[in-house]
């Protein structure tokens, strides 16, 4: 029928249910008439027949309907969606349960943190929010650049997930830039700054996870969350959800690191807190603690695994048996050797560990590290000569790779 104000005034409440009374010259536009009587202008449209209410008629009139209706039929024909009217607070829900299915733990931890922390926009809807307003929570952070830099990368994850999503017309944050850009750190320690902090750490859950993360060259982020069924006799394995690529990862242990894991831990977890249940979490505070202790300043707990590479490759040490230790997928394993190269390099990485651990008592005990040579180092190992030395004084890099 064509609709007129004269025909919507006149139809009539069905017995039960409601029914819908379309016009003839808007295709899908119509009046929804309740049991109650209650009339509404309704559009209904695309292959899954979606149906939308556009006013009560007597509030929006049907000129205005009709125009509204032709509107929306011209947006879905160009192929555009009108977005949902999403909470903040909902959307960072839905969001994080899909990092928790899909992402390692602390990724959804870090970014539950960000999310929560940082940009508390409650109950004000995803369309509502302006780059001003996101600019303005950022700006609040310029005191902590690091944390300014995290908070950013989250965001930015979320922003990019809520477009994917259509609960934006156009992503409010795609015209800015990150507040810092990444400069790559290339701290290696000196030898007698490694001694030091050896000597330093102690025997608490934070010093042993140190003189770890010196032994092995794994990542703060692995050791720290160690449980007792990943440490074997001979070797740790880290599982896929806690490594950074999401790959497995077995690592031989020396005889130094095996005394270093030797005490029983008391709880799931290798390192605990006081209480002896939960994970150890006081890395920042311990840190600090020791700086004072060593007297060695301007260096973070990843500048191990830098100082850890850098060393094997100063004594000869082949690149694939470092990058196999460090657990990297690039490098001598990006692109098609990664799919066809699936030899583990255990024995190599066995011999270079108790190679480290050799090198490391040297400098702890105050000794000149003895650097190996082609006649007692595999040549799988060492296919060249070092030409690096190395004293107490010097890094454990040359002085041209440095």
């Amino acid at each position: 029928m064509r609709l007129t104000d004269i025909t919507i005034r006149s139809l009539k409440a069905p017995h039960k249910g409601a029914v819908i009374f379309y016009d003839d010259h808007i295709p899908g536009f119509g009046v929804r008439v309740s049991k109650g009587g209650t009339k509404s202008f309704v559009l209904t449209y695309g292959v899954l027949r979606a149906r939308e209410t556009l006013g009560r008629a007597g509030v929006v009139s049907l000129h205005d309907a009709r125009a509204e209706a032709k509107r929306r039929l011209a947006e879905y024909t160009l192929g555009r969606e009108r977005p949902r009217s999403m909470r903040w607070q909902d959307a960072v829900e839905e969001y994080l349960e899909e990092v928790a299915a899909k992402r390692r733990p602390r990724t959804h931890q870090s970014y539950q943190y960000s999310l929560g922390r940082h940009f508390r926009y409650g109950a004000t809807k995803l369309c509502e929010l302006t780059p001003h307003e996101i600019h303005k929570s950022l700006n609040r952070l310029k005191s902590t650049p690091s944390e300014q830099q995290h908070a950013f990368v989250a965001l930015r994850a979320f922003m990019r997930w809520t477009y994917r999503k259509h609960y934006f017309d156009r992503n409010p944050i795609e015209r800015m830039r990150p507040p810092h850009s990444y400069v790559a750190r290339q701290r290696v320690l000196t030898n007698e700054e490694l001694k030091l902090i050896w000597n330093a750490a102690g025997e608490s859950a934070f010093g042993r996870i140190v003189k770890l993360l010196i032994l092995t060259g794994q990542r703060v982020g692995e050791i720290s969350h160690l449980t007792s069924d990943m440490v074997g006799e001979e070797t740790l394995t880290l599982p896929s959800s806690l490594t950074k690529n999401g790959r497995q990862h077995r690592v031989p242990l020396g005889n130094i690191a095996k005394e270093v894991l030797s005490a029983p831990p008391s709880g799931a977890y290798i390192f605990t807190a006081h209480d002896g249940k939960r994970r150890f979490n006081s890395i920042p505070t311990c840190k600090r603690r020791l700086d004072e202790r060593s007297g060695v300043s301007d260096w973070r707990l990843h500048d191990l695994r830098r100082t850890f590479a850098s060393g094997l490759a100063s004594i000869g040490v082949q690149l694939p048996v470092i990058e196999r230790l460090l657990n990297h997928v690039s490098g001598s394993f990006g692109g098609i050797v990664g799919v066809y190269q699936r030899y583990d390099f255990m024995p190599e990485m066995r011999k270079t560990i108790d190679l480290w651990e050799a090198y490391v008592a040297d400098l702890v005990r105050d000794q000149k590290p003895t650097l190996p040579s082609e006649a007692n180092l595999d040549p799988k190992l060492l296919p060249y000569p070092s030409n690096s030395s190395v004293d107490g004084e010097q890094n454990v890099v040359p002085a041209d790779a440095a």
